[in-house]
């Protein structure tokens, strides 16, 4: 059976020099999906979340030209200072203030889903029971999910693993249950494959798509540490082909760092993805 997956890649894999050239590779492997940290993409923006009418027309045409349609935003918080989910009132309240800045960009230019990572921000202090952190986050996040209601988009709460610096939601089962405890339409699990990988659950991933992939907005085809990816096709492919037998329709989107070999890196990655669609289709068939 063939798959038709929408691919798309998070343009924190090159430099805005690079931008052009990045597209293009994207296009020509038939990728039609652009994942954005607004702190590139309106690169030339004095705000990148506030961008003049200009810089946002030319950053959406670019993509534009080369048949990207942006599907997906995270770092939601760059540029944000003294926001955090627990530290006290007021930098719950700036927390809160910057993720509102980002649903209201995602508004203003139709973009479907927000990746809700940022793990220092997140951090439970010492002192705070987790029980009392999920309840107030669970109240900020219900509040958050009637601002991306109204916006028609998501917020995809991602798993951070501790690693990352974060003990808030470090596993999928983690940010699965706050979910529920959220339960709001709006508030939504995403998956992030470096993740399972990091926390020694990525075989676990197909048999658990069945219950998973219906409620997903977004998936990350991502590595540890934001290493290139994905590293083994053929270990990806059964993920891929078990979201195609359930119908999943979001993106399948590579997160990786800009690697030090630059364009190059992006070339080997899309070329990875691309092999691990076609390995899924023959498990698929």
């Amino acid at each position: 059976m063939r798959l038709a997956p929408k691919l798309a890649m998070s343009n924190i894999a090159w430099s805005p020099e690079e931008r052009l050239e990045a597209y293009a590779i994207l296009a020509e492997a038939g990728f039609t999906e652009l994942e954005i940290a607004p702190g590139l993409f309106f690169h030339a923006a004095e705000d990148p979340f506030l961008p003049d009418t200009a810089s946002a027309r030319r950053a959406r045409a670019e993509a534009a030209n080369a048949g990207l349609a942006v599907v997906s935003m995270q770092s939601l918080l760059f540029g944000v200072t003294g926001a955090s989910l627990f530290e006290g009132a007021e930098a719950r309240a700036a927390f809160e203030a910057g993720m509102r800045r980002a649903i209201a960009l995602a508004e203003r230019f139709g973009i479907p889903n927000l990746v809700f990572g940022s793990p220092l921000q997140r951090r439970v202090p010492e002192g705070l029971a987790m029980a009392d952190a999920l309840d107030q986050a669970a109240a900020v996040f219900r509040r958050l999910g009637d601002a991306a209601a109204a916006a028609d988009t998501r917020i995809g709460i991602e798993a951070n693993p501790a690693a990352y610096g974060t003990n808030f939601c470090t596993t999928l089962d983690e940010a699965l249950g706050f979910v529920g405890q959220v339960d709001h339409p709006a508030i939504v699990p995403h998956l992030d494959l470096g993740a399972m990988h990091m926390n020694g659950d990525f075989a676990s991933v197909p048999q658990r798509l069945p219950a998973l992939a219906p409620r997903l907005s977004h998936v990350h085809v991502s590595e540890p540490g934001l290493a290139p990816a994905p590293a083994d096709p053929a270990a990806l492919a059964p993920v891929l082909a078990g979201l195609g037998a359930q119908g999943y329709s979001g993106a399948i989107s590579i997160e990786m760092k800009r690697a030090p070999e630059g364009l190059a890196a992006v070339r080997r990655a899309v070329r990875g993805l691309a092999e691990a669609v076609r390995q899924a289709e023959a498990l698929h068939a």
